[in-house]
């Protein structure tokens, strides 16, 4: 019972249910996992490249321009200089919440008024300076409590902040790793919408006074600006980014002739002035990431994780776990399935972000489905193993190593029962009482040479890949043709036979006789018939064991061995399978104990002589003269024969006059067939 629950494919039903309730509550690490699975999608496409632009503050222009931060009015001149190439559009990321130490915001906020900027804004713990909002119209804004919020907004000086043509927020919001991987186009404050600089930059091209936005109970419905459209955003009214929207850069030392009327973004990244952001592209300066943004919103990039992503994920998860513990009894047919289910889980997901923009988690997925299928696998071939131990320590001294090998790669063929024909072979010691009696009190010298009687009767067993089914005493029980199959299993047992009569006399001679101890014999019976094989016994004691009416009739020929003076008798159907292949002489037709009809029983003779084939005539000329009822002429044949087959014979012959006798005296009806009644087993 306890290996049945140690063993048992709940075990990897318990894991399924454990790595679900996992998926269901997403722990960090878990979340981690899939967000880095996510950016492995996202940073493999190939690069889109658009009509955007970033200019970098780096440390050449430090180098050439002076100490940060500049007067202000080295900004008017950039940005003058920024649309004298060609600039459809000014972005400048340099927040500028205090008044210019060299007295230059005029020059900077009217340069502004003639050339469109839009500045940044920061998130903060208060508000500094009032920023200007153009602002939106809000559907059920009970719920902009679900949209990313920040305590208060610095903004930039009110000269410089009205003079902008717009103004967003550029906080990123990072990820449970701390890496940005979405961005919010609008953030509250203190009750207030306010566009993100992705939002205001849109707003400003479309020339759209405001943002309209609708709220429902999960978050973001719908964002729009009117003359722009519908933008794709998540319920936190977040866009994914998308890195492979690429766009050119430049030093402010070495701008390019011509921006083509593009968007130009302007932020610092020189050492000390720049702090760059991880996201999962590497360390991105944030006016990048906008610029990045703005051109994932533009050409409708649409990445996105769909509220019905997480369910399905978990229902895939189920389900194809269930179906790989339900068909890993199939070794190999399961791990087909098991490796398909993860390559499904692992393609599908590639298949649906390349064509759909979908993120589905494929990393989570077959994690958890490798970890169910290990369970299952680890607990079956354990179970397994122990198995085939158990086979190998129960068999090995009952059968071949090859037998044992093929029990060991299909326990099946023991534990799952069979009905099959089988020969079976019995043997019994001879001259147990004079070998016994010869030790007197020295149990221990008579164990000896027991087993090494046993040892020698059963290597021919084992060499002919029998099975042994039991030792009773000094008796012994094997079968042919299971659980190895042997076509030619009837022959393969009578030759055994007359091998386990060999190995009986090599061994009288080489131990029995030198130690001076009496010499021991072997009968053996064999008969084939269908038998029913498999584990037998009780729940706590069980063997290998064969049942049938071919079994106990081979016992029955067996026991008659010593009445009839023969060393190995056959049953009929045995010698109906061999007869061609061994020298045989009839002995009997005899109704055994237990049965209603008669039996033919032959023993078969080694080491044949031409001159036996006459005596075998004889022979049979004897049996039909006693189905005959001519009894005398039958004692008569038996004493003309009586000296044949090398005197193998003798006490068989002399068995039958005393039957003819015996049948002399008996007043037998003329229909008499010759089938001789047995009395006992």
């Amino acid at each position: 019972m306890i290996r049945k629950i140690l063993f048992s494919p709940l075990w990897s039903v318990l894991v399924l249910g454990i790595l679900a309730y996992i998926q269901v509550i997403n722990p960090a690490f878990i979340e981690s996992l899939r967000l880095r699975y996510f950016d492995t999608l996202i940073v493999s496409q190939q690069p889109v490249e658009n009509n955007v632009y970033t200019v970098n503050i780096d440390e050449a222009a430090l180098k050439q321009y002076g100490q940060w931060p500049w007067p202000r009015g080295d900004y008017a001149d950039l940005i003058i200089d920024l649309y004298n190439r060609g600039a459809g559009l000014v972005v400048f990321n340099v927040l500028m919440a205090e008044t210019d130490r060299a007295g230059e915001d005029v020059i900077l906020a009217d340069t502004m008024t003639q050339f469109p900027v839009i500045l940044n804004m920061l998130g903060a713990e208060e508000n500094k300076n009032e920023a200007i909002n153009p602002g939106a119209t809000i559907i059920n804004s009970d719920f902009m409590d679900l949209i990313p919020s920040v305590p208060g907004v610095i903004a930039n000086v009110s000269d410089i902040e009205y003079s902008a043509v717009g103004s967003g927020i550029v906080d990123t919001f990072p990820e449970i790793d701390g890496v940005t991987r979405r961005l919010p186009l609008i953030i509250e404050s203190q009750g207030t919408l306010y566009p993100g600089v992705t939002m205001e930059v849109l707003r400003v091209i479309a020339g759209d006074p405001s943002f309209q936005i609708k709220l429902n109970e999960f978050g973001v419905d719908k964002l729009r600006i009117p003359q722009f459209g519908p933008i794709q955003t998540d319920e936190a009214g977040r866009v994914w980014i998308d890195w492979s929207q690429t766009n050119n850069s430049y030093s402010v030392t070495n701008l390019p002739d011509d921006f083509a009327g593009g968007i130009v973004f302007v932020g610092p990244t020189a050492a000390g002035i720049g702090q760059p952001v991880a996201t999962a592209a590497g360390s991105v300066f944030p006016h990048e990431i906008h610029a990045t943004v703005l051109g994932t919103v533009f050409n409708q990039s649409n990445i996105e994780r769909p509220g019905w992503a997480a369910q399905a994920e978990l229902l895939g998860f189920i389900v194809a776990g269930i179906l790989i513990i339900l068909i890993a009894r199939w070794t190999y047919v399961g791990i087909v399935v098991f490796v398909v289910a993860i390559g499904i889980g692992v393609f599908g997901s590639i298949y649906s972000f390349n064509n759909y923009n979908y993120l589905i988690d494929g990393t989570t997925f077959s994690a958890f489905l490798i970890l169910v299928g290990l369970t299952r696998y680890i607990v079956k071939f354990v179970d397994e193993f122990l198995q085939k131990n158990a086979i190998k320590k129960q068999f090995a001294g009952y059968a071949s190593p090859t037998v044992v090998k093929l029990l060991q790669e299909n326990p099946d063929l023991i534990k799952k029962g069979t009905k099959k024909e089988v020969s079976i072979v019995f043997s019994d010691l001879r001259g147990f009482t004079p070998l016994g009696e010869s030790f007197g009190d020295d149990v221990g010298g008579l164990t000896k040479i027991m087993n090494g009687y046993m040892d020698a009767i059963t290597e021919p067993v084992l060499d002919a890949d029998g099975m042994i089914i039991k030792y009773i005493g000094d008796a012994s029980m094997h079968i042919h043709n299971a659980p190895i199959d042997d076509d030619d299993h009837a022959r393969t047992a009578v030759q055994c036979g007359l091998d386990m009569l060999k190995a009986v006399e090599k061994f009288n001679e080489d131990i029995i006789i030198p130690q001076g101890r009496p010499a021991v014999g072997m009968g053996a019976g064999i008969n084939t018939g269908l038998g029913y094989l498999g584990e037998m016994g009780s729940t706590k004691r069980h063997s290998y064991d064969v049942l049938g009416d071919a079994v106990s009739t081979a016992a029955r020929v067996e026991s008659k061995c010593k009445e009839y003076g023969c060393l190995l008798l056959v049953g009929e159907a045995t010698y109906e399978a061999t007869k061609d292949d061994f020298f045989y002489l009839k002995v009997d037709d005899l109704q055994v104990k237990g049965k209603s009809v008669g039996l033919g029983i032959y023993t078969v003779l080694d080491n044949t002589k031409p001159v036996w084939r006459t005596a075998q005539k004889k022979h049979e000329q004897m049996h039909e003269a006693y189905r005959n009822q001519e009894f005398d002429d039958a004692i008569e044949i038996c004493k003309l024969i009586y000296t044949s087959f090398d005197h193998q014979m003798e006490k068989y012959y002399d068995m039958w006059i005393e039957r003819c006798e015996y049948m002399k005296t008996q007043d037998l009806p003329e229909s008499w067939d010759g089938i001789f009644i047995a009395q006992t087993k």
